[in-house]
């Protein structure tokens, strides 16, 4: 992208600064200067460093520090390096350019907001600076894109909680229902039970009383009535006197045999 391509400047100003800096060896900050030019980013680093020993403020090798970590890609040890001069940069004659490479860190961290924050100061003491202008507005379209990236997952988790929060009234409410079917059902399934048992205990009265009629019966006399009886007692005595002529029939009958026998 057109806007990253320009990420870092190559301070050279800075060796004017240095100058100003009675503490910095101008001489580690030019020889560091010098391999900087050559993409010996190994060899500017420690040149840097040695400068930093003898003023660890010294804004010209922080900040030429801080550019060769970039292009190392080490942007969390640059980042630290900037931080180091934020109190004396912004005052200095470097400070366009360091606001700039500030905002060329927060770039290569995705820190849109810190970005756009860096090249505006950086605007505000170089207003001609068009790279500063590009990634600014690059940094600022990053930003808005992230809060309306931002804002419509906030909508989204509203609309899911939502939504889980109505399929949750929604699942209660049915389950409330449905409990209270079965409720009703068991009801039901109980009343019918105990219809079932009284009915049950009823016939089971209903054999008792039928068993104790049949013993009663079978231990009782059938009753007759009074003209039933005579009637009987007729017969029988009908019959005794049919059976006594029998009886005296053959009686005489014998005593007649005999007599015979007697007088021959």
């Amino acid at each position: 992208m057109k806007n990253i391509k320009y990420i870092l400047v190559l301070v050279l100003s800075l060796v004017a600064a240095t100058q100003a800096e009675a503490q910095v060896d101008k001489r580690d900050v030019r020889r560091g200067n010098r391999e900087f030019r050559k993409e010996n980013w190994r060899a500017a680093e420690i040149d840097y460093r040695k400068a930093l020993v003898k003023d660890s403020l010294s804004v010209a090798a922080n900040y030429n520090l801080a550019n060769t970590l970039f292009r190392e890609g080490d942007v969390e040890q640059a980042q630290k390096v900037m931080e180091t001069v934020k109190e004396v940069a912004p005052a200095s004659a470097s400070a366009a350019d360091y606001y700039y490479n500030l905002g060329d860190v927060a770039i290569a961290r995705q820190d849109w907001h810190g970005a756009v924050d860096a090249f505006k100061e950086s605007l505000l003491r170089n207003p001609g600076d068009l790279y500063a202008k590009e990634n600014y507005i690059f940094a600022k379209k990053k930003l808005e894109d992230q809060q309306n990236q931002q804002q419509n997952q906030d909508q989204n988790q509203d609309q899911n909680d939502q939504n889980q929060d109505q399929n949750d009234n929604q699942n209660d409410n049915q389950d409330d229902q449905n409990q209270d079917q079965n409720d009703d059902q068991n009801d039901q399934n109980k009343d019918q039970n105990d219809q079932n048992q009284d009915q049950d205990n009823k016939n089971d009265q209903n054999k008792d009383q039928n068993q104790d009629k049949q013993q009663n019966n079978q231990g009782q006399q059938p009753k007759i009535s009074p003209q039933a009886a005579q009637q009987m007692l007729q017969a029988i005595q009908a019959k005794e006197k049919e059976t006594q002529d029998k009886v005296n029939k053959q009686k005489a009958e014998a005593l007649k045999s005999r007599q015979k026998e007697k007088n021959w």
